[in-house]
């Protein structure tokens, strides 16, 4: 099958160029001006539209297995590719948690069969298990997640004799969870004593707190330069974390990477008046102070990556008192139009965008040819309309939970078409029945 895009402007490596791009089967094989319409099976017009690198999201929760009744693989991958995503890398902090290569495999065969984007499942480090962590094949698996904060199962990791061994023996990219679990015990407390388990919830950025953040986060980074190993720190939060982090050297030479999600450059505890425990999130939306530190180090490339985190839950466990009210949102269908947004209030350029969301999540994780439009690499793309109003209801999101923290907002550009894998996935409001979604292999040097 060749399908030719037609008049696009291209959005690729730091530059917009208008071209032609021709799809054949599922490599991108030609970017030119005027290919001939007779080279094509199908033909796409997409004069005035921006045709972009389908979006590396390095972090979702798609709940399967064990805990599908908030999403699963198939509900969430559709609402992916429905917001411009064309691949993932999901967490291991299902149930049972991926802690184990059985464990792990497993994930990937359920995968297999049913998502619409690309995926890998990094796995998961425990206080227990790490010959089982040396066993990870880095050719197919895209990282190692700790979490150095609470989190579902046995998956805290605070024994600093494993962290270090964990640190030196690991060899490829290390993804953390960084907030203080004793702090936050603590504060916990302090807010227990007043309020017993229906603490108000704006008081989550307290109890969770920036304090919290950075003596984790500070933790992590001294121990990666001490071992050298392949650091990235999940969703900073905080305007002080953003210090922790270097922007005088390219990409290809950090060792110590940082991402930054869509809720933290969106909200600020002042929302919690009006969203509640919809944007209940680990780590919390902290204060506008912060939201304006992250948009900073995100412009002058201390923070590398954005995404989402990634986490539905329903309804009535999100209405939950606060001790009892799960953390997480789900985002994977608004991140794109979210920041397309941002681009048209004039806080970030198209260019960036995709360097954020496209190329650099490619370039940390080693993703073999993804994250590009280039001849020669897969044809993961996403055409988007910048002058396109809608606004996000009830009865446009795909997410199997049924809600967003983003309702009744009012987007100006829209996602019309994304590509994977050279299939046309989703067009104008439809998502294809089909799943072409493939494991993401890595480029890799032996280390």
């Amino acid at each position: 099958m060749k399908i030719l895009i037609k008049n696009a402007t291209i959005v690729n490596e730091n530059k917009l160029s208008e071209s032609d791009l021709l799809i054949e089967n599922d490599i991108i094989s030609r970017i030119a001006k005027n290919i001939s319409e007779d080279e094509a099976d199908q033909i796409i017009n997409a004069s005035g539209k921006y045709l972009m690198p389908g979006v590396i999201d390095d972090q979702v929760h798609f709940r399967e297995p064990g805990l599908t009744h908030k999403g699963d693989i198939e509900s969430e991958s559709r609402a992916a590719v429905a917001g411009g995503v064309t691949s993932y890398i999901e967490q291991p902090n299902t149930v049972p948690n991926a802690v184990t290569q059985e464990l792990l495999e497993e994930k990937y065969q359920i995968a297999a069969g049913k998502s619409f984007a690309n995926y890998s499942f990094s796995m998961g480090g425990t206080n227990d298990n790490l010959e089982e962590v040396l066993k990870t094949n880095p050719r197919n698996v895209a990282a190692v997640k700790l979490f150095l904060g609470s989190s579902t199962g046995n998956m805290l990791v605070d024994d600093p004799d494993t962290l270090e061994e964990i640190f030196s023996k690991v060899k490829m990219p290390l993804c953390v969870h960084c907030e203080d679990e004793k702090t936050i015990r603590e504060n916990t407390e302090e807010y227990r004593k007043q309020y017993g388990d229906d603490i108000p919830v704006k008081f989550h950025h307290l109890i969770r707190s920036a304090e919290a953040c950075y003596l984790s986060s500070s933790k992590a980074v001294e121990l990666a330069k001490k071992t050298g190993a392949r650091l990235h720190i999940y969703h900073v939060s905080t305007a002080r974390e953003t210090e922790l982090f270097r922007n005088d050297i390219p990409l290809k030479e950090k060792k110590i990477t940082a991402e930054v999600c869509v809720h933290h450059l969106w909200f600020t505890n002042e929302d919690y008046d009006t969203k509640g425990s919809l944007i209940k999130w680990n780590p919390a939306v902290k204060t506008n102070e912060d939201k304006e530190g992250l948009w900073k180090a995100l412009q002058d490339g201390r923070i590398d990556v954005i995404a989402t985190d990634h986490a539905p839950h329903t309804s009535e466990e999100k209405d939950q008192v606060y001790t009892k009210c799960p953390s997480g949102a789900p985002l994977v269908q608004h991140s794109l139009v979210a920041m397309l947004e941002m681009h048209a209030r004039r806080r970030i350029s198209l260019e960036k965008i995709v360097e954020k969301m496209c190329h650099n999540p490619a370039i940390i994780f080693e993703i073999e040819k993804r994250g590009f439009v280039r001849e020669g690499y897969k044809a993961d793309l996403v055409l988007v309309d910048l002058d396109s109003k809608w606004t996000v209801s009830k009865d446009n999101l795909l997410y199997k939970c049924g809600w967003s923290p983003l309702e009744g907002t009012e987007f100006s550009a829209k996602v019309t078409h994304t590509f994977v894998n050279g299939y046309l996935a989703y067009e104008n409001g439809k998502v294809s029945e089909e799943k072409r979604g493939e494991r993401l292999l890595f480029d890799r040097p032996i280390r």
